[in-house]
């Protein structure tokens, strides 16, 4: 689906189709699987969110760019429900994500619904988020333990087989502050997929890392992005790597999705004024 050149604002739904992820009761082929239907996010006065309307499809690739504050990490914290909408409706595979029925009438979800739809998703934060009093294979197996009623054993099995993808079986008995922060993005990556998501959320993971420590994370991402079919939403300043891994890109300014469509158009060919000067500052 192409941008909406007439419209200087928000285009209609952004969407990009694809195939099931492979984590988690797999959607099937084509299914719509993350839905925003005008969702708008205020703090105190500021809209950081207007009215968004965005679809992605099950196993796309989607990379959010746009300059600081422009509402990006935001769609990522509202779907692992850190925030909550003010107005508007999130769903995840067909079910509401911050919302329920109860009565016939949509009320806000309690938080214990939240979190049975969220198993679906998996996040990895900017400052990697590890437990600093477990070792790395209890940091993979907790999860998956005690939110997915995980045998204990088929948890450190997967782990182990995780540990060994990311060349980091070595340090399974080490705590965080024993490793580099490159191993511990990677730790952090591999933990979000142990819980197999249907959806891996990325957050700037790259952006508290030491520069030599960026090219191995990022090269980890692109071989999950090419070797499995789940679903990913990134947001990233890193532009070469959002060409490689994306089936869409979209530009968000002032909370709006200004353009959006495969990247090749956008880093190439963007319509909107705004897009160019962003993209001109940043490669």
């Amino acid at each position: 689906m192409s941008a909406d050149r007439s419209t200087p604002h928000t285009p209609p739904a952004a969407a990009v189709g694809g195939q099931a992820p492979a984590g988690g009761p797999a959607p099937a082929e084509g299914t719509e699987l993350i839905r925003f239907d005008a969702v708008t996010k205020r703090f105190g006065a500021h809209t950081v969110l207007d009215a968004l309307d965005m679809t992605v499809y099950a196993g796309k690739h989607v990379t959010l760019i746009g300059p600081s504050g422009s509402g990006k990490t935001t769609i990522l914290r509202l779907l692992m429900t850190l925030l909550r909408p003010d107005e508007g409706t999130i769903t995840l595979g067909g079910r509401y994500l911050t919302h329920e029925e109860k009565g016939g009438k949509l009320v806000p979800a309690s938080d214990r619904y939240s979190r049975e739809v969220r198993k679906n998703i998996g996040m990895v934060f900017q400052q990697f988020n590890l437990f600093p009093n477990m070792k790395v294979l209890r940091n993979l197996t907790e999860a998956p333990v005690h939110v997915l009623g995980m045998d204990k054993d088929a948890a450190e099995e997967r782990a182990r087989e995780l540990l060994e993808l990311v060349g980091l079986t070595a340090h399974l008995d080490k705590y965080p502050a024993q490793l580099s922060g490159g191993q511990q993005q990677r730790v952090a990556i591999v933990r979000a997929l142990a819980m197999r998501p249907q959806v891996l959320l990325l957050d700037e993971v790259t952006s508290a890392l030491d520069p030599e420590l960026v090219a191995g994370v990022l090269d980890l991402l692109r071989d999950i992005a090419r070797s499995t079919d789940i679903t990913m939403l990134c947001v990233t300043h890193e532009m070469n790597f959002a060409r490689d891994i994306s089936d869409c890109v979209m530009m968000f300014d002032a909370g709006r999705v200004i353009e959006f469509g495969p990247p090749e158009q956008i880093f190439t060919d963007p319509a909107n004024e705004r897009t160019r000067e962003f993209l001109s500052a940043v490669l």
